[in-house]
């Protein structure tokens, strides 16, 4: 993935003149992703505080000025989403009245995402009433990270950034040799398999599909496997990992069909009630994901590689700070 030129990152690491008027600021959802972002670009991370009243509610205190400033406001609206969700519309109303010029939502991971179309009558359309909370509250630009429904930009009435941890995965793989191994990448539904095919194309391997249905919400069924993966190590990816059943299953049908090892590979680490134990107690090999998410020290587990994606957030960041295309990063992914 091509982040920066060597003189552009110079400039942002040394003194960072050219991201004069810019400031970054971090909820409390991941903090540290946000101070290693604003070590990539060479500035200081914003002074806020997110604290609780006695009652519960959320308190929110800017602990600096941030008038006529281009704001960058970093939360994924992770576990508890809906804590984190209204922390983020909180600060959203303390910069938008603290007259800051501009002010951009970084979202690295974006929750309620799964709930983006009616399924059944008198379903609600989460994904979009988040959407429009968050451009009430203030928001002027939205970037996130891997929606889980590309659809879900056109929920926003403001412009959103679509950016892709896809390139990173790809190249972690091609730096562990997996690129020149008998490989097969592997969606795990269909509606995966413009990602599946990017990460094939960057590995040189074809792929495979599985088709599966959802009686309900964490339930699935595996039908049928498209493709051939005997013999084949199987690398499956996805947006994201939660209660990793989906994986764990789809990992026991390759394997009967002959597959060698399966590795997946994912976004988002959501990683709901007893997933890390399952992921480490199942025939799945490697469990391979970014950083958006943060994952408790108790959800640590020896089969699981997390990759760092600071620099492609602080990349996109010092983009729309000087108004530069921030869509050719991915040209080669996409």
């Amino acid at each position: 993935m091509g982040i920066a030129t060597e003189d552009s990152v110079k400039k942002s690491m040394h003194g960072g003149s050219d991201l004069e008027g810019m400031k970054l600021f971090a909820g409390s959802a991941n903090r540290e992703l946000g101070q290693r972002v604003a070590d990539y670009l060479g500035i200081e991370l914003g002074r806020i505080t997110c604290t609780r009243f006695s009652d519960g509610e959320i308190r929110v205190m800017v602990e600096e000025s941030a008038r006529g400033n281009d704001v960058f406001l970093l939360q994924p609206t992770c576990n508890p989403a809906n804590d984190t969700l209204m922390e983020l519309l909180i600060m959203l109303d303390a910069f938008r009245r603290a007259s800051a010029r501009h002010i951009t939502v970084v979202m690295p991971y974006y929750g309620y995402a799964r709930q983006d179309k009616k399924i059944k009558p008198r379903e609600p359309v989460t994904a979009r009433l988040a959407a429009d909370l968050i451009t009430v509250a203030g928001a002027q630009r939205v970037v996130c990270v891997d929606l889980h429904a590309e659809q879900i930009q056109g929920f926003f009435d403001v412009p959103v950034d679509h950016l892709y941890a896809g390139p990173i995965i790809g190249n972690y793989m091609r730096d562990q040799g997996y690129g020149e191994k008998d490989v097969v990448v592997v969606s795990p539904d269909v509606a995966g398999v413009s990602r599946a095919r990017s990460l094939a194309e960057m590995l040189h391997a074809p792929i495979a599909i599985i088709a599966k249905r959802r009686p309900e919400p964490n339930k699935v069924d595996i039908m049928e496997i498209i493709g051939d993966v005997n013999g084949k190590l199987c690398i499956m990816i996805d947006d994201m990992i939660d209660t990793g059943g989906s994986v764990i299953r789809g990992a026991e049908a390759l394997l009967k069909r002959g597959a060698t090892e399966v590795m997946v590979s994912a976004t988002h680490p959501v990683l709901s009630g007893n997933a890390a134990q399952n992921l480490q107690d199942s025939v799945v090999s490697q469990v391979v994901v970014c950083d958006t998410i943060p994952i408790p020290a108790h959800k640590h587990f020896p089969k699981l590689t997390i990759l760092p994606c600071e620099k492609l957030i602080g990349e996109a960041i010092r983009r729309i700070h000087l108004n530069e295309s921030v869509s050719t990063l991915f040209d080669e992914w996409r």
